[in-house]
């Protein structure tokens, strides 16, 4: 099992984070970065929204800093670290931009790019992008498609129902001819879309019962089956709710079978968020979790 983190100050989630974030900036982020880096940590985190409805803000949470660009200042910092978005809201874009954006920043990162993407759930957005809503989701799978067509090509081409393209260079191109692209969201169809169109499931918001029944299905089964068979790798990644105390050996064995209880339902990989009160606290935690929890794993 592998263990990613969710980047501190990138995003200020609603429910979920600490006081000190919201003055916090570049050099929390490097310090977190390099820190997660060097104790070996999978990957790291950072989500997308171009702007978010005031109305809105207390449930989506306001702060939303730009991946590529985020992603990129880490890149330059760190040495082995996977850099995750999570998630792109792919309807928002035209599939060559995404592989040029994030083509290079696999390219300047030496293969470390891990896409995630989602469909996209906040109408407001959307309409003032001049994007549609209602047909996003037919959509958001043709643009699935036509990403996979698009990486690590320099001249890729692709006949979809809403993209098409050829006979233009797409220079630089990412390095991974197949970079990793995992599916957000948190309902059945997203799962059934990641088993699909994509690499893995990267779901949010959702409690181990939930997610234990959508795993759990006959049919969810049955297609990890085929994939297992064809040696088509797939990552369940998942995220526990609530955020994780870590204030003594106590709360490290309870974070410990947490972990273990996600595992058993599945994940192959693991996004931690902890219980913490500053940056410093939020590194000593890092350490903690690497020494006290994952060692034990």
């Amino acid at each position: 099992m592998r263990f990613g983190i969710i980047t501190p100050v990138v995003t200020l989630a609603a429910r979920t984070h600490a006081a000190w974030e919201r003055d916090a900036g570049p050099a929390e982020i490097r310090d977190i970065a390099i820190a997660a880096d060097r104790l070996g940590y999978s990957h790291l985190t950072c989500s997308e929204h171009v702007a978010i409805p005031s109305a809105a803000e207390p449930v989506r949470g306001g702060r939303y800093y730009d991946p590529a660009a985020t992603l990129g200042y880490v890149a330059a910092l760190t040495e082995r670290i996977r850099l995750l978005t999570h998630v792109v809201v792919l309807p928002y874009h035209h599939p060559l931009a995404v592989a040029k954006r994030y083509g290079t920043l696999d390219r300047l990162s030496g293969g470390r790019l891990i896409l995630g993407v989602g469909v996209g759930s906040l109408e407001e957005e959307f309409e003032l992008l001049g994007v549609p809503f209602a047909d996003r989701g037919t959509r958001y799978e043709d643009a699935l498609r036509a990403l996979r067509a698009a990486f690590g090509q320099r001249l890729p081409r692709y006949e979809g129902e809403f993209y098409r393209f050829g006979d233009f260079v797409v220079d630089p191109s990412s390095v991974q001819a197949r970079p990793p692209l995992w599916l957000g969201g948190r309902s059945q169809r997203s799962l059934r879309r990641a088993l699909e169109l994509a690499d893995g499931w990267d779901p949010f918001g959702l409690d181990r019962e939930s997610l234990r029944t959508f795993l759990g299905r006959k049919s969810v089964e049955a297609a990890l089956e085929r994939r297992s068979a064809t040696g088509s790798a797939f990552d369940i990644v998942l995220t526990p709710e609530p955020p994780l105390r870590l204030a003594d050996r106590a709360d490290c064995e309870s974070a410990a079978d947490v972990v273990r209880g996600y595992r058993a339902i599945g994940a192959t990989a693991v996004n931690v968020r902890f219980e913490h009160s500053s940056a410093a606290h939020y590194l000593e935690l890092l350490q903690r979790f690497s020494e006290d929890v994952i060692a034990v794993i």
